[in-house]
């Protein structure tokens, strides 16, 4: 069986490997990855190329809709506000993520997605397996950053 979250975590080396944010996403249907992304901020230049949208922006041309009813993301890291309304907005599921947003700590991403706002509620999962591994790729890269 395929292992989702390291799908996510292939998609971020990926980032990495590019100067970029080590951040990925896959978008699961019945089983099966039916989309991937990772940050594309500097290469394109763009402040909306997180790993998510560009996950949730093919997921929607592999399915022809913008709902992306039974569909299940996987993140590497918890999703910035942005990223947590597009899920939400594309209807999504489930949202599984690996490692919390250190700098915020406020549980932004859950307090979006349980809004009384929003008609579609996500399921959420924190996958503490890859917390570590997730946290260490990111601590890495800004670290490098920082030199």
């Amino acid at each position: 069986m395929i292992d989702f979250m390291e799908e996510a975590i292939k998609q971020a080396e990926i980032a990495l490997k590019h100067d970029e944010v080590p951040i990925g996403a896959v978008i699961v249907k019945d089983g099966k990855v039916i989309a991937k992304g990772y940050n594309k901020r500097e290469k394109t230049q763009n402040a909306l190329m997180h790993a998510e949208i560009i996950a949730i922006k093919k997921a929607c041309r592999k399915l022809k809709s913008w709902r992306l009813d039974g569909c299940t993301i996987f993140v590497t890291l918890e999703p910035c506000p942005m990223c947590s309304g597009a899920i939400a907005n594309a209807r999504i599921a489930r949202l599984v993520y690996a490692c919390k947003e250190k700098s915020s700590g406020d549980s932004l991403c859950e307090k979006i997605l349980s809004s009384t706002r929003l008609n579609h509620k996500v399921e959420i999962i924190y996958d503490e397996k890859y917390s570590e591994k997730c946290s260490r790729i990111l601590s890495e890269f800004f670290k490098g950053k920082r030199k």
